[in-house]
């Protein structure tokens, strides 16, 4: 029985206990990173294929005749073709909530910079204007307290009630987003509503048809012009050039984003020549503590482990 991870440097440099997939399955081939072209000679002859951002559409499953099962080392699954695996009878399966403190951590590191104007103040030291200054305590930069503000959070699986959790502790109230375009259920406010009232609104949702572009100018312009936006969860989430034209115009305080539409951004991108320090970017790290990181590996492991004993696992059905 053999088992392959197409993309194990995504999770590790070196720094992952490996105890627990090996008693999983074994032996396993271990690949730092596999183009798109080596896919399918990779999982040939592979039972378990393992992968976080590598690609598997219907053509390269359709080659896998050994092929008992994928799991994505990852809680979204776009990059797989559910209908195409379901029709090969191969079952997928995912990892999930291994990565919510490490996220609600850098939600509210995002925040707190934000709201705290850490990069100037930084900035500010590094260049000499603290030693200049007059009085103490340089009062260059307005700094605002999270105490009474409020935090609509758009999302409200594992990660949005955890990041909902924290908010009580600094004192925000938290405003729940109805799906955009529907009635709000009990609990809920209306999308809309959210948009238009938060001081801070924080994206926990998905990436799919439904959602791309869920923020875009319409939203931008419903947004008080104090309100900060923050981006933890997909890139397509967010419709970047009408981010840009916000930002630039002063119709929203600032923004922050761990995620873009193309990772890694090697042609480039818009929100990278912004020059502006209310906007803080971050590569696609808020999961990725250690800890985090041995979850993922450990969920994957186990997975494995109750698929072979017939066991309940984290199958993902397709549409």
């Amino acid at each position: 029985m053999r088992a392959v991870f197409l993309d194990f440097g995504s999770v590790t440099r070196g720094d992952m206990d490996c105890t627990a997939l090996e008693r999983a399955i074994s032996p396993w081939r271990y690949y730092e990173d596999t183009a798109a072209d080596q896919v399918t000679e990779r999982i040939r002859d592979a039972e378990v294929v393992v992968i976080n951002k590598a690609l598997l559409d219907r053509a390269t499953l359709s080659s896998a005749n050994r092929l008992k099962l994928v799991c994505i080392a990852a809680t979204g699954y776009n990059n797989i073709d559910l209908t195409a695996a379901a029709d090969y009878n191969i079952p997928v399966c995912n990892v999930r909530s291994y990565a919510t403190p490490s996220v609600v951590q850098h939600v509210f590191m995002l925040i707190l910079n934000l709201s705290r104007r850490f990069v100037e103040y930084q900035q500010l030291v590094k260049d000499g204007g603290w030693q200049r200054s007059t009085h103490f305590c340089p009062l260059d930069f307005g700094i605002e307290e999270l105490l009474g503000k409020s935090l609509g959070i758009i999302g409200y699986g594992a990660l949005g009630q955890a990041v909902a959790e924290i908010a009580k502790a600094f004192g925000m109230r938290s405003l729940v987003a109805e799906h955009k375009g529907q009635p709000p259920r009990p609990g809920r406010i209306a999308f809309d509503e959210v948009i238009s009232q938060a001081d801070f609104i924080t994206l926990h949702c998905p990436l799919s048809d439904e959602t791309r572009n869920l923020i875009s100018r319409r939203e931008f312009e419903l947004m008080k012009p104090s309100a900060y936006l923050v981006n933890t969860a997909r890139g397509g989430l967010v419709n970047e050039a009408d981010l840009l034209e916000s930002l630039s115009s002063g119709r929203i305080a600032g923004a922050a984003t761990d995620v873009l539409q193309k990772e890694p951004p090697v042609e480039g991108n818009l929100l990278l020549e912004y020059p502006q320090p209310n906007l803080i970017i971050t590569p696609h790290i808020a999961w990725a503590s250690r800890e985090s990181r041995q979850r993922l590996l450990n969920q994957v492991a186990d997975n494995i482990q109750n698929f072979f004993q017939n066991k309940p696992f984290n199958q993902i059905k397709s549409d």
